[in-house]
């Protein structure tokens, strides 16, 4: 089991500075964690800032920076300054992202992405500890790169990870994974792989809540995000090794067709159920728990449908 309750930042349905006093009450309420999460909204690092200053007891995480969007010497600089801003309370979640936000929002070319991740976690394992780093790796090179920030204690590096080549990254070269878009049966298939590098890897897990709303508008909600994520190619594969591939199909094919309304229709009430936690908010923290049951050690809460973020908080607070 594990004492750790977390949720992602920022919060929906505020600005980033009118979240003070929010995050100064987590851990009033029980939140052990923050862990921002980077894709189109506010990037990864300044969310994590401000809950450094705002809430000193809090632990803070990336969930996750993608390894391509920063060159690797800048990556190292944000990450240094993160441990050193808030010393033994930081843990840099890396990950590839997906071709969607690196090569058509950034332009960067979405090459070799297990190589790529596992290079950069060698590189910020030299960098983070002080060394001077002058090697050339599979997918980039670094020609005397010399930390000039180097925290006292360096961040454990996480890697997300979907199926089983980078999950055993995670667990051979890293400290643990980072998952997302699953259920909790489903982290029984995955923990075995990052565990076969060691057992007591971190396994940090986003779990998408939505509290208190009827079922009807929830499932509404969660197929609007599950057809955004799953008919990415990266998630597609991952539910295919996870089984779904049968009941996703049409989901899949509509997509492919243009056919966005039918899509959404064609996504089955028990994937929606499967992979989105919704009901009673007694109901989803027990759910919530069931994802730790099964071998996540740092529940990540990542609210859907907006709403009020503070009824949303103090709703999936571990104590009610």
């Amino acid at each position: 089991m594990t004492d750790r309750w977390g949720v992602t930042v920022p919060l929906d349905g505020l600005a980033l500075a009118e979240q003070r006093s929010l995050i100064e009450r987590l851990p009033d309420l029980g939140y052990t964690d923050v862990w921002s999460a980077e894709a189109n909204g506010a990037d990864a690092f300044t969310p994590l800032a401000l809950a450094s200053a705002w809430a000193p007891r809090l632990r803070l995480g990336t969930a996750i920076v993608p390894a391509y969007t920063r060159g690797p010497a800048t990556l190292a600089m944000s990450a240094a300054s993160m441990a050193t801003a808030a010393p033994g309370r930081f843990a840099l979640g890396i990950g590839t992202s997906s071709d969607v936000v690196v090569q058509r929002w950034n332009g960067i070319p979405f090459d070799r992405p297990y190589q790529r991740v596992r290079d950069v976690v060698r590189f910020l394992r030299a960098a983070l500890e002080g060394q001077k780093v002058t090697e050339s790796y599979e997918t980039f090179e670094v020609a005397g790169f010399t930390p000039g920030v180097v925290p006292d204690q360096p961040p454990p590096v996480l890697v997300a990870a979907l199926r089983p080549g980078m999950l055993r990254l995670a667990g051979r070269e890293g400290d643990g994974a980072v998952i997302n878009w699953l259920s909790a049966e489903d982290v029984r298939t995955v923990v075995p792989h990052v565990h076969a590098g060691g057992a007591n890897k971190e396994i940090v897990a986003r779990i998408f809540v939505i509290p208190d709303v009827d079922a009807e508008t929830a499932r509404g909600i969660a197929r609007r995000a599950i057809a955004a994520y799953l008919n990415v190619p990266v998630y597609r594969a991952f539910h295919e090794w996870l089984g779904r591939a049968e009941r996703l199909a049409p989901m899949w094919r509509a997509w492919r067709e243009g056919d966005r309304k039918g899509a959404l229709a064609a996504i089955p009430d028990s994937v929606v159920d499967e992979l989105v936690v919704h009901g009673p908010a007694e109901y989803c923290r027990e759910q919530v728990r069931r994802y730790v049951a099964a071998g996540v050690t740092t529940p990540v809460l990542a609210p859907m449908g907006g709403g009020d973020p503070e009824r949303v908080l103090r709703a999936m607070a571990p104590a009610g």
